[in-house]
C-alpha cells in the first residue's frame, strides 16, 4: 500500500499546496488563507480529487493551474483499465479513475468561470508531460491561459492591472512571464471562486431538471 509520502512527495510544490489546503465540505473554499505556505497559494478549487489555483508566474492575469490532488507525474500515470487483478491494483485503479473523471468534469466549469471573470472569449488549455515537453513541476497540471483581446499595457512594480486591456502571448511558452502580485491575486482568486460557485449552482439546477 502506498504511503502518504508517495502520494505527496515533500519536494513537490503542488503536493505542498494539497497538504496545506485539505478538501472541505464545499469544493470551493470560502476564504482560503494564501499565507498557509510560501510562496502564497491563491486557491480556487479544493476537492478530494482535484485542485485549482493561480499560477505564480502567470502568462496573463487569471492564469490558472488545475491539478490532481494526489501525485501523478504524467497523464499516462492516471487510470489504467489493464491494472492487475489483485486488491491493491484494483484499489489504485479505482482511485485514479475517479481522479481522471474529476479532471474532465471540472475543466469546463473552471473554464467558464475564467471567461466570466476576465471577460475573455478565447483561452488555451495546455498540459505538458515530461521535461522535454516543458513540464517544470513533475505533477500533472493543466494550464488555463486567458487570451485577451486588447493591447497589453506596460506595468511597473505593483501597478494595478486593467484586466480588460491585457493581451496575452501568441504561443504558450513565449513571451515574458511576470511574477504574481499577491494583492492583485487575492482579488482575482476571490472573483474566480464566486464565478465558479455560480457555475456549480447552475449545473446543480440543470441536473435537477433531468
Amino acid at each position: 500500500m502506498a504511503t502518504p509520502d508517495e502520494f505527496y512527495p515533500i519536494d513537490c510544490p503542488f503536493c505542498k499546496i494539497a497538504n496545506a489546503y485539505p478538501a472541505e465540505a464545499s469544493p470551493i473554499p470560502q476564504h482560503p488563507d494564501p499565507d498557509l505556505i510560501s510562496p502564497q497559494a491563491h486557491v480556487i478549487l479544493s476537492t478530494p480529487h482535484v485542485m485549482a489555483f493561480l499560477d505564480i508566474l502567470p502568462m496573463a492575469p487569471g492564469h490558472i493551474l488545475l491539478t490532481t490532488r494526489d501525485h501523478y507525474q504524467k497523464v499516462s500515470d492516471l487510470y489504467n483499465p489493464n491494472a492487475g487483478a489483485d486488491w491493491a491494483s484494483q484499489r489504485i485503479a479505482s482511485k485514479t479513475r475517479e481522479d481522471s473523471k474529476a479532471i474532465g468534469e471540472w475543466l469546463p466549469l473552471v473554464s467558464r468561470a475564467l471567461c466570466k471573470t476576465t471577460g475573455i472569449e478565447d483561452w488555451n488549455i495546455v498540459q505538458n508531460n515530461g521535461e522535454r515537453a516543458a513540464q517544470v513541476v513533475p505533477h500533472i497540471h493543466f494550464h488555463l491561459i486567458p487570451r485577451y483581446q486588447e493591447g497589453r499595457p506596460e506595468i511597473g512594480g505593483k501597478g494595478k492591472v486593467d484586466f480588460n486591456t491585457v493581451k496575452s502571448w501568441r504561443m504558450f511558452g513565449r513571451g515574458t512571464r511576470e511574477e504574481l502580485d499577491d494583492d492583485e491575486a487575492k482579488v482575482m482568486a476571490a472573483k474566480l471562486r464566486d464565478a465558479l460557485r455560480a457555475e456549480v449552482h447552475n449545473e446543480e439546477i440543470a441536473r435537477s431538471k433531468l
